[in-house]
């Protein structure tokens, strides 16, 4: 919450720009500013006492001062306590500083303490001058170390924050927004007392648990923070379930049709979620379902599914993806299946040429297509749907909160009611929405980020799958893979080689494919060797992967654009360039590609030496695990959520002090204690969300 703080008018605006970017906008923004650490300066050690390894403070005397020379230039000090005498080294050093730290004048020095040639030292402590007796007098709490920026100093910081502090607690908008039962019945600190604990910790706390955010100060917060973050979740749900949605009901003819020409038959795993996703499609209000199922588990044929539902209702449904190739793959498997039904299909996409764009607009204003496929595209000004019932966003994490809502808005508008909803007339009515992802969310994630949301999982993956076999190979084993390669090309079976995204850099990628695909076709010249990526014509585009699924070409040089959505079941090997540089989603996705047919596949983690501590840790994480889902916890856990979810695009409101490895806990007990509050203390949870979210609630509507 941003509480307007008369005292901030007297801030320049240049430290009001710097606490801005500290996310400070207001007073109780800095209330809520806690420290990451922090440090005991209510003790003194001797010098002689003063253990190594820790940051520690001594008082004393300077004794001799000298700018030495060699082997650099720098000021050296000694200081005497009468237990002993201690250095303190400056490497960069002001003259004012020479002259400051002359012989007879009295230091404390805080700072980390270690073997020196002349003896023991600190080398560049934060030292203060003393001067009087006022300057002498130790704190009586804990220093905190605050989160800062570039010119806003620990001690400027921390005066704005504690005279904030002192303020609010006069005014006390630091009252309680729990009710005491449910204090109680957690065993929570007081919120005021907790934040002026966090802020000024008493010398005998416990310092490891402040460290540690075990505390039950810290633990209160950080309950307060899940909470806020539970309760606007809720709300957000309940306010969808009070908007009109088509209701869709289920006919059968479509997908029997659909289910008799496929030549595999549905999991358990796939019938269940078919249902769930049937009873939402089914009700007056919208689905918000996000359906979740690891690499090739068959979460495009029950879209299929949904889709037909809506269409068999009078609908029109869409699909989007992020990837042009990735929607292509579904234009193409899409029209592969509804074309025996008769059924018209659009394809839209960015680069699409005039004529036939034109063609599919008119398609899907006039509703001769019942179902729209292609890129962001979907949801330009110039798309108009007669009637959409349904939106399917596939991956949809890759796109941002804004791109998700303006395709759901292509449908929310008075339109005229399917004939089953006839009786009541137009309606205001917004489309249902089926989000498709291929990164398995953990649990913490989706009770916590995805609260809103319903959530189905296909956790069986289809008979006849037999998963890759995962092998990392330094890239001075070169010669091994193209051997490799060439024994699983002689058998019949097809190749992928996937070249690295080099520092996010689209133009470094493409280069980087065109000389791999030049050198593979020089090394194997018995060999056809395909290349796809990104800036290719979606036409050649098409082509090419059209002649890898036929068989045509052996070995298909790829950027990753082929991470999601290519289906190839022959493709049986897969070698992976600077696999070091690739997050563990991406890493699992782009394996996912092959181990579709019933032949033995493996894929071959190309790494270059030496590796970082972080790509070590990745590269083993792939090695031993297949489970998406554990595969995504450990991605959690080394990236955080923010990253996880793509945060900078989302417009979600990350978390800044829970922590949702450690705190499932309390995600689990706020979670419980939002119902409560929604349901018996209706003012007591709007004051809390304003206090936490204030104005950012908004932001959690997709």
């Amino acid at each position: 919450m941003s509480v307007s703080n008369p005292a901030s008018d007297a801030f320049s605006n240049t430290t009001r720009d710097r606490l801005a970017k500290l996310g400070i906008h207001g007073e109780f923004d800095l209330v809520l500013h806690l420290p990451l650490r922090y440090e005991d300066e209510t003790h003194l050690y001797p010098i002689n006492d003063a253990p190594e390894g820790k940051p520690v403070q001594v008082e004393g005397t300077i004794i001799h001062s000298e700018v030495m020379y060699r082997p650099r230039r720098q000021l050296v000090c000694q200081v005497e306590d009468g237990s002993g005498i201690m250095y303190m080294r400056f490497l960069n050093f002001y003259g004012s500083q020479v002259k400051a730290y002359s012989v007879g004048t009295r230091v404390r020095l805080m700072g980390e303490v270690k073997p020196g040639f002349f003896g023991a030292e600190m080398v560049h402590p934060r030292c203060r001058i003393l001067r009087d007796g006022a300057d002498a007098m130790l704190p009586e709490a804990l220093t905190p170390i605050y989160p800062t920026t570039a010119g806003l100093s620990q001690i400027a910081l921390r005066k704005m924050v504690l005279a904030a502090l002192a303020r609010n607690l006069d005014k006390n908008p630091l009252a309680e927004s729990l009710p005491p039962a449910i204090l109680q019945q957690q065993r929570l600190m007081g919120f005021a007392a907790s934040v002026r604990l966090l802020h000024q910790p008493p010398p005998d706390v416990a310092e490891a648990a402040l460290q540690q955010r075990t505390h039950p100060a810290w633990r209160r917060i950080k309950f307060d923070e899940l909470l806020a973050q539970q309760l606007s979740m809720r709300l957000y749900y309940r306010k969808r379930r009070s908007h009109s949605a088509p209701a869709l009901l289920k006919k059968n003819e479509l997908a029997a049709q659909l289910l008799a020409a496929l030549p595999f038959a549905l999991t358990a795993a796939q019938k269940k979620v078919v249902d769930e996703i049937s009873h939402d499609l089914q009700q007056a209000h919208p689905m918000q379902r996000l359906l979740q199922g690891d690499v090739g588990s068959g979460k495009t044929v029950v879209a299929a599914l949904a889709a037909l539902q809506a269409i068999a209702n009078g609908y029109q449904v869409a699909i989007m993806a992020p990837t042009e190739i990735l929607a292509e793959q579904h234009w193409l498997k899409f029209s592969e299946w509804f074309a025996p039904l008769e059924l018209h299909i659009a394809w839209l996409s960015g680069s699409q040429k005039k004529k036939a764009r034109q063609e599919s607009l008119a398609d899907i204003a006039s509703g001769k297509a019942q179902l729209a496929v292609g890129t962001h595209a979907l949801f330009q000004e110039q798309v108009v749907f007669q009637q959409l019932g349904l939106a399917i966003i596939d991956e949809q994490h890759r796109f941002g909160v804004h791109q998700r809502l303006a395709l759901r808005m292509k449908g929310s508008a008075k339109i005229p009611p399917s004939p089953p909803l006839s009786k009541g007339g137009a309606e205001h009515s917004v489309p249902h929405q089926l989000m498709l992802s291929a990164t398995p969310i953990p649990r913490t994630l989706a009770m916590s980020y995805y609260a809103d949301l319903d959530v189905s999982a296909i956790a069986e993956m289809p008979p006849g799958r037999t998963p890759a076999v995962t092998k990392l190979v330094a890239d001075t084993r070169r010669d091994e893979v193209v051997a490799r390669i060439r024994e699983a090309c002689a058998g019949g079976k097809q190749v992928y080689w996937v070249c690295p995204l080099i520092e996010e850099s689209e133009t470094l990628q493409l280069k980087t494919a065109l000389e791999t695909h030049q050198t593979l076709t020089e090394t194997f010249p018995d060999l056809r060797v395909g290349l796809v990526h990104g800036r290719l014509p979606p036409r050649d585009k098409t082509a090419v992967m059209a002649a890898f699924k036929r068989g045509d070409i052996q070995l298909l040089v790829a950027t990753t654009v082929i991470e999601v959505g290519v289906d190839v079941p022959n493709a049986s090997l897969m070698v992976i360039e600077h696999a070091e540089r690739m997050g563990l989603s991406q890493l699992h996705q782009l394996r996912g590609r092959i181990g579709r047919g019933k032949a033995a596949s493996a894929c071959i983690l190309l790494y270059q030496k030496p590796l970082s501590q972080l790509a070590r840790e990745r590269l083993k994480i792939i090695f031993e695990n297949t489970d998406g889902f554990e595969i995504a916890r450990q991605d959690l856990r080394l990236r955080g959520p923010g990253e996880f979810l793509g945060a900078r695009q989302s417009g979600v409101p990350m978390l800044r002090f829970a922590d949702l490895e450690t705190d499932g806990d309390l995600l689990d007990a706020a979670r419980n204690v939002a119902d409560e509050m929604l349901r018996d203390h209706a003012a007591a949870a709007q004051q809390h969300l304003q206090r936490w979210l204030g104005n950012k609630v908004e932001t959690l509507q997709v």
